[in-house]
């Protein structure tokens, strides 16, 4: 059975990483955009981030334009922002799709193994739901990635534990960050 391990991403060089190098650490792998109303949880994220980095926790930032083109920039500008407006140091990768026929392989994997089960305000889910489709030519599917930020907690042992959609509390992604470390 696959593992968190068993892929690599970009880095935004376009140099290729192996995810195997975090074996043993606590990985959150986040779908980010500089643009969005949930872009101020980069500073949430930071700030976890600083509390329990040196405890085994790594955030995997992956910048994704697929929701209202709210990623726009080069990678080297994404981060330039990331740093500057919210002092975000943990490692980031190249901009990357996590829904449709360009998507990662890492994120067709972490879809299969937690699947979306949340849910939006009702008038929130239909302004997302517009945005995305106004701007992808491909339909949604069941457990695809709803929007930016959502999370994907990863244990030790390379195995998908949760996923958080955009809107849950980022305390209790924290709680539940922290039983795992």
């Amino acid at each position: 059975m696959a593992t968190i391990y068993d892929f690599n991403l970009l880095d935004k060089k376009g140099n290729p990483v192996s995810l195997a190098q975090y074996k043993g650490k606590v990985l959150l792998v986040v779908n980010t955009a500089t643009g969005c109303g949930f872009t101020p949880q980069y500073e949430d994220l930071e700030a976890m981030y600083h509390r329990l980095k040196d405890k085994g926790l790594e955030i995997l930032d992956i910048p994704c334009n697929q929701f209202g083109h709210q990623a726009p920039g080069t990678d080297d500008e994404i981060k330039e922002f990331c740093t500057l407006k919210f002092g975000a140091d943990f490692p980031q990768f190249k901009k990357s799709d996590v829904n449709g026929k360009n998507e990662l392989p890492l994120y067709t994997w972490l879809k299969s193994q937690k699947g979306f089960t949340g849910h939006y305000e009702e008038k929130l889910a239909a302004i997302m739901e517009k945005l995305y489709n106004d701007n992808n030519p491909e339909p949604r599917k069941k457990d695809d990635i709803q929007w930016n930020f959502t999370k994907f907690l990863i244990g030790r042992d390379g195995n998908v534990v949760a996923r958080f959609e955009p809107t849950a509390d980022m305390k209790e992604v924290e709680a539940q960050v922290a039983a795992l470390l």
